[in-house]
């Protein structure tokens, strides 16, 4: 287990909280997974830290950050509903207030379409660290693409091919991919270059 997630968890949760933070890795560990990863959750944490002040409960978003890929199965569509369900179960028994509880929830969900209202400064953080890898270098990028097609190993070439040209496109259909983080043109040039090798 990594002790460094263990120690941000903690600082987040308190010490009382540590058999759900010990959970909650766990399911980033999966073996299944190759991006959305104990390392995928440990770099949207960091970029929650960067834009912090830019979020009106920072707090809440880091613990939505624990929870938005908490289930993660690449044969189902409704992960992000289900780390949602997840979080209401979860969070009311370290005590979080039922509107807390109800914001995480709301965030987690948010990253279905990562498209958050005007305003939701909470929800546009969470969007941006959690899609900042698109803005990363090309050679970043390209290892994160590889993942991708590692957790989809199952599906056809073809058939990934146009599902995930498919996803690339909804982003680039985005009036803006990023709200609060200066990373928009290098995702948008990601993710041509990926269209084009698709």
């Amino acid at each position: 287990m990594s002790e460094k997630l263990m120690a941000r968890w903690r600082s987040l949760a308190g010490s009382g909280a540590d058999p759900l933070g010990s959970e909650l890795i766990t399911r980033y560990g999966e073996p299944h997974r190759r991006y959305h990863t104990t390392a995928h959750l440990e770099a949207v944490l960091t970029h929650i830290d960067a834009l912090a002040d830019h979020a009106e409960h920072p707090d809440l978003v880091r613990l939505a950050a624990w929870f938005h890929d908490a289930v993660y199965d690449p044969r189902r569509g409704d992960n992000e509903e289900r780390s949602a369900g997840l979080a209401e179960r979860a969070l009311p028994e370290m005590g979080l207030p039922a509107e807390a509880v109800a914001t995480v929830a709301r965030l987690v969900r948010l990253t279905v379409t990562h498209a958050p209202a005007p305003g939701d400064a909470d929800g546009a953080v969470l969007s941006d660290a959690d899609l900042a890898i698109l803005g990363a270098s090309p050679e970043v990028y390209a290892r994160y693409a590889a993942a991708v097609r590692e957790e989809y190993g199952f599906v056809p070439d073809d058939a990934f091919r146009a599902g995930r040209a498919a996803v690339l496109r909804s982003l680039l259909d985005l009036p803006v991919i990023f709200h609060v983080a200066g990373l928009e043109e290098a995702a948008r040039a990601n993710i041509a270059a990926e269209l084009e090798r698709l």
